[in-house]
């Protein structure tokens, strides 16, 4: 019974020289150069169809099982491993967890076949993008631009409550430079992330970010104001220096949007793991362990070296809490005390400077939560009040640097002056 033979047209086309070689039609040096390979695997080729015929052509090993094969014991521990653990990781991401925490070197693309087999991976469609949109390249030194941004999610999964991460990421290297866990994206917290990182790496050329109401007057009637400026422009533009970009669309931003999407998938996983619930214990996480690993696995070469952060100068780390904080002009009330959002500060009777009523002094609400009260420079006393305070005729007119007992004596100009006399027309006046 005639035995059928399945080749590939590479195969035939391979046997179809080593038969003409065969019949001495071409030599083997020929041969070789037809079929791209040496003249010593000619001559094996050559060997083995003499041989076997037309069969010595097909490799040896086809249907045979390989011998890279995973043992079905190795597959049933994996098995195990990978539906206890880390049932809803990716593919890659489990596949570094089985060689880090397992000791099991296992390649993502194996893994996430196996994964689909046991159900526990979804064959994604490819996404087709029907925008066009051109790649911007990155920045060519470490600390040109530096994109920054903040996510409200699950981060704690059920063992917490939603709160937000706000994370800078180098435009140039792609590293993680800062990472903070807080309750909000206000400003008082933007600040508090930003002040670490003044005092590690220093003042970036430029922020990219978007146009959230903290980084940005959003009103029609002030959008396009330059007088109009947040405080968080204020402080980095105006104080120190440092160039604001603003993103039209999430996409120009790509770099931060990405990040945030591998760590909604790496870091919420990552603090599963480690048994981490709260946001003091995620920011020392992310400090000592997460950040540095995550640069080693994802920063990549500057296309030039240096580095571009200025060093804050004296007078800038000197008044840091000063400019990251929130600064509102307040107008001193005829009792010298100072309304601020829902709380009213009584000024003392000394001051290092001299207050009137009706003078404008400057509020701080600083990061670590405390209140500063400025004039001309100078940082006021006061205490702050528990209710509303009731009106009452103030008998001093001013707030100076000593309590003044001083009168004038009876001849002084004062004392002296006296109203003219009310005339007739005047006294008539009044009475009717």
């Amino acid at each position: 019974m005639a035995q059928t033979i399945t080749m590939t047209p590479k195969e035939l086309s391979r046997y179809e020289v080593i038969k003409r070689l065969i019949e001495k039609e071409i030599n083997g040096t020929e041969a070789a150069k037809q079929l791209s390979l040496s003249v010593r695997q000619v001559k094996n080729l050559k060997a083995r169809v003499k041989k076997l015929g037309v069969k010595g052509i097909i490799h040896v090993s086809r249907g045979k099982p390989s011998n890279r094969r995973i043992s079905e014991d190795k597959i049933k521990k994996m098995e195990k491993i990978v539906r206890n653990k880390y049932y809803d990781f990716g593919p890659l991401f489990a596949s570094e967890k089985l060689e880090e925490e397992h000791g099991i070197k296992v390649g993502k693309e194996t893994l996430r076949l196996l994964m689909i087999k046991w159900e526990l991976w979804n064959v994604k469609p490819r996404k087709k993008n029907k925008e066009y949109r051109a790649w911007r390249q990155r920045k060519e030194q470490y600390g040109e631009m530096v994109q920054f941004d903040g996510s409200y999610h699950l981060w704690f999964e059920d063992r917490a409550p939603e709160c937000c991460l706000l994370a800078s990421i180098d435009d140039a290297k792609g590293d993680i430079t800062g990472m903070k866990f807080g309750y909000d994206e206000g400003t008082l917290p933007v600040f508090s992330f930003w002040k670490p990182y003044f005092e590690k790496h220093g003042k970036p050329l430029s922020i990219y970010l978007d146009r959230l109401r903290t980084y940005k007057q959003n009103l029609k009637s002030v959008f396009d104001d330059p007088n109009c400026l947040t405080q968080f422009q204020r402080a980095m533009e105006t104080d120190l220096g440092i160039k604001i970009i603003h993103a039209y669309s999430p996409q120009a931003k790509g770099r931060a949007e990405r990040l945030f999407g591998t760590l909604q998938d790496r870091l919420v996983k990552e603090l599963r793991l480690a048994g981490i619930s709260t946001i003091e214990d995620a920011n020392r996480f992310c400090e000592q362990i997460f950040i540095p690993k995550y640069n080693a696995k994802y920063a990549v070469l500057t296309q030039k070296k240096g580095n571009l952060h200025k060093p804050l100068t004296k007078f800038e780390r000197a008044r840091l809490d000063k400019i990251l904080s929130v600064r509102k002009t307040r107008v001193v009330n005829n009792d010298f005390t100072v309304k601020f959002e829902t709380k009213w500060y009584q000024l003392a009777e000394k001051q290092p400077c001299l207050v009137l009523r009706k003078d404008k002094v400057v509020v701080e609400q600083r990061i670590d939560g405390s209140m500063h009260i400025s004039l001309r420079n100078k940082y006021l006393d006061y205490t702050v009040l528990p209710t509303r305070p009731k009106k009452v005729k103030m008998e001093i007119t001013a707030l100076t640097r000593n309590k003044s007992n001083w009168k004038p004596p009876a001849n002084h100009p004062w004392r002296r002056f006296s109203l003219p006399p009310k005339t007739n027309v005047e006294q008539s006046v009044s009475v009717n």
